[in-house]
């Protein structure tokens, strides 16, 4: 039931979904899964262990599920798995994990890859996510959901950024981002909250004055970023300030963008 192009390669032992399309001089690798209604464009190369879900759309030379961009990797058996209805435009690439972080690259459902833009090995990244063109993500970040990747941006190995932050163009960012910040500047300063990101969503007024006195509080409180992170959650019953708290609670290996740090 697929329509697979006349010059495309499909090698022996790859999956095609139902009504997937495989355009012009596309290469298809033994070990790749193609979704329900996937659609590579032209000259796409898909290959090692990589599941792509139904209804993505994949463009002109993109290359996806290659292996990482990293010298300790030994040939190890590694996936990549993609989720359903992502766009993933020109000249992107994605890689397959490693086994020092876990084997598996993981991109959820819905989001936006621009041209140029990267997803290194063993990168975690959530649903509704957008990543602007040229921007690259080091490998075992993880991305939250609703996160925007502002264009040639950088995101340092194994940072965090939490759901909804977005990172302003031609930024840095070398620590976790909290939930809901907005980054900005060269070097990645953590300048205010994703005020725009939340009312397009639709977040309840009350939640967001909160979000924005538990900012306050961590900008201006007493004592060490995480002890001020602590006490928001003593003092705040917003469920979204609570994610913040939890999120700064959680295991990482970096420190944290702070106000005005």
């Amino acid at each position: 039931m697929a329509n697979v192009h006349a010059s495309a390669v499909i090698e022996p032992g790859a999956q095609i979904g139902k009504d997937a399309v495989v355009g012009p001089f596309c290469v298809v690798g033994p070990q790749v899964v193609l979704g329900d209604r996937v659609k590579l464009k032209s000259h796409v190369v898909v290959s090692g262990d990589t599941h792509i879900g139904e209804d993505t759309v994949v463009f002109s030379f993109s290359v996806i599920g290659e292996i990482p961009q990293d010298l300790k990797f030994e040939g190890e058996d590694s996936r990549l798995v993609i989720g359903a209805r992502n766009c993933i435009r020109e000249h992107v690439t994605m890689n397959v994990g490693t086994k020092g972080g876990g084997g598996v690259t993981r991109v959820g459902d819905d989001g936006l890859f621009m041209a140029g833009c990267h997803i290194a090995h063993d990168a975690q990244v959530g649903n509704r996510v957008i990543v602007a063109n040229g921007a690259a993500i080091a490998g075992h970040c993880v991305l939250e959901d609703d996160v925007i990747i502002g264009g040639l941006s950088g995101i340092h190995q194994f940072v965090r950024i939490g759901r909804g932050a977005i990172i302003g163009a031609v930024t840095m960012v070398t620590n976790d981002v909290i939930p809901y910040g907005l980054v900005q500047a060269p070097r990645g300063a953590l300048d205010g909250l994703n005020l725009v990101g939340l009312k397009r969503r639709g977040v309840a007024r009350a939640d967001i004055t909160a979000l924005r006195a538990a900012f306050q509080m961590l900008a201006q409180g007493e004592g060490a970023f995480q002890d001020r992170a602590r006490r928001l959650g003593d003092e705040n019953k917003s469920a979204y300030v609570q994610e913040i708290v939890d999120f700064v609670s959680g295991a990482t290996g970096r420190s944290f963008l702070t106000p005005g740090g």
